[in-house]
């Protein structure tokens, strides 16, 4: 642990909160008491139980009575209920190392879901692009997302496993610079369940998002379930 010039709180801190990112301490645990930190680091009490309090007031653990210190169930706070912003930067921001695994990528017809949302023809080609995203190795959420073939014919040209896809597009003309959002929380079926690692039946956090560019073109129809176990999402409204 390099301790460099950090006040000991924040050096203990860090080590919690690496082992509980990590899988050392698992949620619904209890990390050690007091004493044995104290043992474990070699500091004080006040300096130990600064450390956890400040984990506490991240919401990363919690205290319980006659029980000890728990590991909550961290949720990623999602900011992008009132800003545009991507997967990789939102996960970035709150500390964690964004990962994407793409699960399926084609040219085909739209639905008529699709169709509606991106204000195309039935016979309009579009692009259905299928991701599993991930902070650190946890999966965070399944992203079901449509592009109109005719305004981005060589989007099958990019790995998206390793690029963004909003990156790609504001490279290419193509910046979505409105959105409108709609929220429902359905449960879990037997194979998103299974891809996002909860129960059947979970609840889900279930977006429908449409993208528009400055044009107002609709560049891309998004479905995007995130677990609920591990997101919250904020909500800023100016009066």
């Amino acid at each position: 642990m390099d301790s460099g010039n950090l006040p000991k709180y924040k050096i203990i801190e860090d080590d919690l909160l690496n082992k509980i990112k990590a899988g050392f301490y698992k949620p619904d645990t209890l990390i050690p008491k007091e004493i044995e930190l104290m043992e474990i680091y070699h500091v004080s009490r006040p300096t130990v139980r600064q450390a956890i309090q400040t984990l506490v007031n991240k919401g990363l653990l919690e205290k319980r009575k006659r029980r000890g210190t728990i590991v909550k169930q961290n949720k990623i706070s999602q900011e992008f209920t009132h800003t545009i912003k991507s997967f990789n930067n939102e996960v970035k921001s709150k500390g964690f190392t964004p990962q994407t695994r793409v699960l399926f990528f084609q040219k085909e017809l739209p639905t008529p879901e699709v169709s509606a949302a991106l204000n195309i023809n039935s016979s309009d080609s579009i692009y259905k692009l299928v991701r599993l995203r991930y902070a650190d190795t946890q999966p965070v959420v399944l992203v079901t997302s449509y592009i109109p073939y005719n305004i981005f014919p060589s989007l099958n040209k990019y790995d998206f496993n390793k690029v963004s896809l909003y990156d790609t597009l504001d490279s290419h003309d193509c910046r979505i610079v409105h959105v409108k959002r709609k929220l429902e929380v359905l449960k879990a079926d037997e194979t998103t369940a299974d891809l996002l690692n909860v129960d059947i039946n979970d609840p889900l956090f279930y977006f429908h998002t449409v993208g528009t560019t400055e044009n107002d073109i609709k560049a891309e129809y998004s479905i995007a379930k995130y677990r609920g176990d591990n997101n919250s999402f904020e909500i800023y409204i100016d009066r």
